[in-house]
């Protein structure tokens, strides 16, 4: 099997900001959306990469370098900002995930945290005492203008999401996060082992974010165009009103000798869809196994190679890399992503939010042949609150969202979308079950 060169579409930073900031240009965004994500493009790869990011590359810099220096701390010191009762989704994570097959993935660490907030539980009652307060004080502070735009920002949260409002008091999302640590589990940073971590992963989580919002406005745009039953500003809505994002700097480690190591673990999902079982899909898979990102929006840093002293380097293997399989099922790879861009990936939730318009598409990541060589990447998945529903536009059906013909495409060790979510789920429920069957 020879993957076809990906050719990634691609949009200029200001030219997003414009179609932004002015609807008449939004149209002339349309174009690329569809290329990259669209529904009636059946060679969409799900990946588009905004160019020209200001601050970019120096905040690349910054953070890449750390993960290696991650990875290579004692093993006390990583149990320290390990926190297994989060399922691994909270600190430092190795050996815990397993994407192909039932075997272990011991080929990357992982470093989990959320750029926007510490402590999830706490901004969302924040959020909510801020409320419960502004309703009390409403006759008195009429004038106050910064009362009256807080307020705004709080109606517009509930109206964005009124499943929010399912959890009653504080009490009772206390109970929730106690009873779903992997969804609500507060960052664990290495204060003392990697101090200037915290701040680096914070700032460039944070630009990630503030251009997947841009993004998700377009995404919005696109959708509402040709489906009558969609709610306009959905995507923008969750990337911009949700606290609940999870940032994954991750560091691919070196392997031993010069072999194209492959995992040939099978999966039954228990769903004879995906059955593409003519390729060896995992040839391509030595460094991450191939999976659908859960969430709604993932962004990705372009990845940085280091030899065996750390130094930066370029890849001395033009196949290693990122790999994805379009709507059709033709591989693609390796992607190439200059280095003052951020590739942004269609995930699940998005795929539902949209009825299926736009599409999560698999993806993997195929080792260096030249021992001794690393890879770091840092990855921020944008996501619903617990809470938020996992609804259908007006309109749209289950086979609309996830269409069989699709699912024959599907590598034979991904999980199909609708052997993890059901209609009526809320996202939490989705992303419990997608946890479930990769941990």
């Amino acid at each position: 099997m020879v993957p076809r060169n990906a050719n990634v579409v691609k949009i200029s930073y200001n030219d997003l900001v414009t179609a932004c900031s002015n609807e008449d240009s939004s149209s002339s965004v349309d174009d690329f959306i569809e290329q990259a994500f669209g529904k009636a493009n059946s060679s969409s790869l799900g990946i588009i990469a905004i160019t020209d990011i200001p601050s970019l590359p120096s905040l690349r810099t910054k953070l890449l370098p750390l993960a290696p220096k991650l990875a290579a701390l004692p093993p006390q010191q990583l149990e320290e900002i390990t926190a297994p009762e989060s399922q691994y989704q909270v600190g430092w994570s190795h050996g815990r995930e397993k994407l192909e097959g039932d075997k272990l993935d011991f080929s990357k660490g992982s470093y989990y945290a959320n750029p926007l907030t510490d402590d999830l539980v706490e901004s969302m009652l924040e959020r909510r005492r801020y409320n419960a307060v502004s309703q009390l004080v409403d006759g008195d502070n009429d004038n106050d203008e910064s009362h009256v735009h807080g307020k705004q920002q709080m109606e517009e949260v509930l109206k964005w999401d009124e499943s929010l409002n399912q959890i009653q008091n504080e009490e009772e999302l206390r109970q929730l996060a106690n009873a779903n640590p992997a969804f609500f589990a507060p960052n664990v940073w290495p204060s003392k082992s990697l101090p200037e971590l915290e701040n680096s992963l914070k700032e460039m989580g944070q630009l990630i974010h503030r251009v997947g919002v841009y993004l998700a406005k377009c995404c919005d745009s696109y959708v509402a165009a040709r489906c009558p039953g969609y709610n306009p500003n959905t995507l923008e809505n969750i990337l911009l009103h949700s606290k609940c994002c999870k940032a994954r700097l991750l560091h691919y480690f070196a392997t031993d000798d010069t072999s194209d190591s492959s995992n040939n673990n099978n999966v039954d999902d228990g769903d004879s869809s995906n059955s593409n079982s003519g390729t060896d899909d995992t040839q391509f898979s030595s460094w991450c196994g191939w999976h659908n990102d859960h969430g709604s929006l993932t962004g990705l840093v372009p990845a940085m190679y280091h030899d065996e002293n750390g130094n930066i380097v370029q890849c001395p293997d033009e196949d290693a890399g990122l790999y994805i399989k379009s709507r059709n099922g033709e591989l693609v790879g390796p992607v190439k992503l200059p280095e003052n861009a951020l590739a942004f990936q269609v995930g699940e939730t998005m795929q539902v939010h949209t009825g299926g318009w736009l599409h999560a598409t698999p993806h993997a990541v195929r080792g260096c042949k030249k021992g001794g060589i690393s890879r770091s990447t840092f990855a921020v998945f944008m996501e619903p609150e617990y809470h938020s529903s996992m609804d259908l536009p007006a309109g749209r059906s289950v086979s609309d969202t996830q269409c069989e013909e699709a699912e024959k495409s599907l590598p034979k060790t991904v999980r199909t979308l609708r052997s993890r979510w059901k209609l009526g789920m809320n996202f939490g429920e989705f992303s419990e079950a997608t946890f479930a069957a990769f941990h």
